[in-house]
């Protein structure tokens, strides 16, 4: 049986990395709001996937205003937002239904690729779980209080989103307590005893939190016109 999909797009950041007056997801890209690019990048990928948005409350008559100032008719739902990321996510959960894949994405990842999208919900229609990840190009160094030391860069992935799993598994997940060492959906779903199936993502897919970040997107942007 085929799934439908669902995607909730998580935008609560305040834009104070960034030295800005509005929220860095309003912010400007090539014309026009971050968080527009990202909700279109998944309507591209599937013109019927259902798209949720979670904003903090205050914030919703903005986005409505910015919708209407630049005809966005994207359809999609807003929830409200909690007061971390869990509780975020938790809320948008009471809005999907059942026997879906859900993928989880960071409103601020305008630039995730169509094949990243769809590696993703492949993976997750197969195994129940899928989260991009990219490798590391850097050395890396475990810290201390008192010393460093070096560690093997081929142990670890840097982690991108969308992170996608059945509904099953994330209803079942997000009933467990917060924690502290929920980092991202993969964190809380592993902590319920599920194992994490990695797939490829893209380069590109950054999260845009400072002035260097947006910059970046705007050059990706130019280089793909």
């Amino acid at each position: 049986m085929k799934l439908r999909k669902t995607v909730i797009i998580v935008a609560g950041g305040t834009g104070e990395r960034m030295n800005a007056d509005i929220p860095k997801q309003f912010l400007s890209l090539d014309g026009k709001p971050i968080l527009m690019h990202t909700l279109e990048k998944f309507h591209k990928y599937s013109a019927d996937i259902k798209i949720i948005l979670v904003l903090p409350l205050h914030q919703m008559d903005f986005w409505s205003e910015i919708c209407i100032k630049y005809n966005f008719r994207l359809p999609h739902q807003i929830v409200s937002g909690g007061n971390t990321r869990f509780y975020s996510v938790k809320n948008a959960l009471e809005n999907i239904s059942d026997d879906c894949l859900v993928a989880i994405h960071d409103g601020v990842r305008p630039l995730v690729a169509i094949d990243t999208i769809a590696r993703c919900f492949d993976e997750a229609g197969k195994t129940g779980t899928a989260i991009p990840v990219i490798e590391l190009v850097d050395s890396i160094r475990e810290v201390s209080e008192t010393t460093s030391a070096a560690r093997d860069r081929k142990k670890y992935k840097l982690v991108q989103t969308p992170q996608i799993f059945t509904s099953e598994i994330l209803l079942k997940s997000y009933h467990q307590p917060y924690s502290e060492f929920f980092t991202d959906d993969a964190s809380v779903v592993e902590s319920a005893g599920y194992k994490i199936s990695l797939v490829e993502g893209n380069q590109e897919n950054i999260k845009i939190t400072t002035p260097f970040d947006l910059k970046m997107a705007g050059f990706f942007i130019s280089e793909n016109k």
